[in-house]
């Protein structure tokens, strides 16, 4: 059986992947970039690479080369038809718009940065994960004392040893289960379908769908600009713990496409069954997921980090990658608790809210559509969309003092309360009972 040494492997080289090793390898660690098949490949996405993404990348001093659109104000279509723009303006520490990005060249791109900066691929499929006996840890990483390796072995017969594992595998990580960290029974499960669409669209809409009256789909629909003239069409579900119900996004796309044409949103979308749609699992809002314990850590969609409002991961990929490396990197011993912290302090406190806010809103459909409307009717979300979109986008921390940071923090704090009582919020309690 062929044997590897490796500091830090990480498994899974999508945004979150990439990001960790790149990081790490930049640091001088010595990482393996797993992952069961090659890139380019594409997934089901919106394409979309909002503000805080942008960020990250500029930080880390990365341009993409990809064809690009421009993103900036987002349209929310309400259960009634009603449009509300949304603006997106500069941050403190984020600019003002993002990317429309198609994710089978943006994956691959970051996966040659990581591997530009010195981490090494491997292609597998991981079999088994586990603590061997090994010879303990070897000289590189700080702080490595006293720990025996894990285990990582692949099909195949190839097996990799590492003083930390981390898991970017995605909603359904292998890894988070092999180390323990997920509680099925909490977990906010949402099934996504894409399409794209031969026309163009303007700006990114969020449509929030009434198919029957008074009663929302639980869950929400995007069409999205893309880059080379066409547009970027999905569905999303929110399923809570029942995967079971994922189907639906799939079954009810065509419906959904008909319902954009009759909103006058695009002119000929097809049934959506052509070569580019795909589908993919969602793990939102945190919840039922431990993002490290010992030297395993968990990011991205592994870690549960999904915006459980308006389903975007991307940018939670990317922090999460980069927290996750310099918290390894300053040492293994302590980098789970070092992680915890800074995912804390980055999502912790929006996630309590907005995690809490879906699983109620998923299973009351017609109290999600009297919400709907209310946010789109033009006397109470015209005056509210600044602070809405501070808020949706998960934007507070970094946005200038002004009417919408206010909006966005009173938000927060009546979320805060509202949903106190709420399960979420209970195991939050527990699992974090310090915040």
């Amino acid at each position: 059986m062929v044997e590897e040494h490796f500091d830090v492997v990480v498994v899974g080289s999508g945004p979150a992947g990439s990001v960790t090793a790149l990081v790490l390898a930049r640091g001088g660690a010595r990482v393996a970039l797993v992952d069961k098949a090659g890139f380019p490949r594409d997934k089901a996405c919106g394409d979309a690479i909002g503000p805080r993404a942008v960020a990250v990348l500029d930080d880390l001093g990365l341009t993409p080369t990809d064809p690009r659109a421009p993103l900036g104000d987002m349209v929310v279509v309400g259960p009634s038809g009603r449009r509300l723009r949304l603006p997106c303006f500069d941050g403190i520490d984020y600019p003002g718009y993002g990317y429309a990005i198609p994710r089978l060249g943006f994956d691959a791109w970051l996966v040659d940065e990581a591997l530009g900066a010195g981490a090494t691929s491997v292609t597998g499929r991981v079999q088994e994960i586990g603590v061997g006996a090994g010879d303990g840890p070897r000289e590189g990483l700080r702080d490595g004392g006293g720990a025996d390796p894990h285990v990582i072995e692949l099909d195949g017969g190839r097996r990799l040893r590492a003083d930390v594992v981390v898991g970017a595998d995605g909603a359904t990580s292998r890894v988070a289960d092999a180390a323990g960290l997920v509680d099925a029974r909490r977990v906010l499960w949402g099934f996504a379908v894409r399409a794209y669409l031969d026309e163009p669209v303007a700006l990114p809409h969020i449509v929030l769908w009434q198919r029957e009256p008074g009663r929302v789909f639980p869950g929400y629909g995007w069409l999205f600009p893309g880059p080379d003239g066409r547009a970027n069409a999905g569905l999303g579900i929110g399923t809570l713990s029942d995967r079971r119900a994922g189907a639906g996004a799939v079954r009810l796309l065509p419906d959904f496409l008909e319902h954009l044409r009759r909103m006058g949103l695009v002119d000929k979308p097809g049934d959506g069954s052509g070569p580019g749609r795909l589908g993919g699992w969602l793990k939102m809002g945190m919840v039922g997921t431990t993002p490290a314990a010992g030297r395993v850590l968990l990011t991205g969609d592994a870690a549960g980090l999904v915006n459980p409002l308006q389903g975007e991961g991307i940018a939670h990929a990317m922090t999460s990658g980069r927290l996750a490396a310099e918290a390894v990197l300053a040492g293994p011993g302590t980098a789970a608790a070092r992680y915890r912290a800074g995912i804390a302090r980055q999502h912790l406190a929006y996630h309590r809210v907005a995690a809490a806010a879906h699983a109620t809103l998923v299973g009351r459909p017609a109290t999600a559509a009297v919400v709907g409307k209310l946010l789109t009717h033009p006397l109470l979300g015209r005056p509210l969309a600044g602070g809405w979109s501070v808020f949706w986008n998960e934007l507070l921390d970094g946005t200038p003092p002004g009417i919408p940071r206010t909006v966005a923090a009173a938000a927060s704090v009546i979320g805060r309360a509202v949903t106190r009582r709420s399960a979420s919020a209970r195991w939050f309690d527990t699992v974090w009972p310090t915040t």
